[in-house]
């Protein structure tokens, strides 16, 4: 569990996040991230990023945060953050993000750095941050949404489907669930 990753025999790079209950990433598992995006081999040619799980990624750990008794955590979670979403942004290949269920807080910045996002017909994108008393990744929410939508779905902790962000351009490509993983190695190929 955590982040793995494997390859296929055409040279695509499958990084998996897989943190149960909910892929909520611990501090180290941003910095694994960020390492699996960029410690490629030389036979790597572009990378899908996927999940295992009820979705794909419910951004940090926030438990993690609150058995801290100082700032340790959040500080370490923000630097992790920030190194995989840079990660995923300056990747020597493509990057393509298949996205299924929830996507969440963290999940945003990573989705709203990759350069291709397929997702499943049952994918949400939220930043639930703003209800928690947090700020977020209304950056990277911006890559995928209008400016003025961008704000709403922020001040409201709103949600948006899949099929609504390919109405917006930023989802290439909309597939049931159980075809998401051949969808996204299909777009790689």
């Amino acid at each position: 569990m955590g982040i793995s990753t494997s390859r296929t025999d055409n040279g695509v790079l499958v990084v998996t996040i897989d943190c149960p209950p909910v892929n909520a990433l611990p501090v180290r598992g941003w910095f694994d991230l960020a390492a699996a995006l960029r410690d490629l081999d030389a036979g790597a040619r572009v990378v899908v990023l996927r999940a295992e799980g009820r979705g794909f990624c419910a951004g940090i750990d926030i438990k993690e945060v609150q058995r801290d008794d100082g700032y340790t955590a959040l500080v370490n979670v923000n630097h992790g953050c920030a190194a995989a979403f840079s990660a995923v942004y300056e990747c020597a290949v493509p990057v393509i993000a298949a996205v299924h269920g929830f996507c969440l807080g963290g999940g945003i910045g990573l989705v709203g750095n990759a350069d291709i996002v397929v997702a499943s017909d049952d994918a949400t994108f939220a930043l639930p941050e703003v209800d928690r008393g947090a700020l977020g990744a209304a950056t990277h929410l911006a890559r995928l949404v209008p400016q003025h939508l961008m704000r709403a779905l922020y001040y409201t902790a709103g949600s948006i489907t899949a099929d609504e962000l390919r109405h917006h351009g930023s989802v290439h490509r909309v597939t049931p669930r159980a075809e998401l993983d051949d969808a996204a190695l299909e777009v790689a190929s």
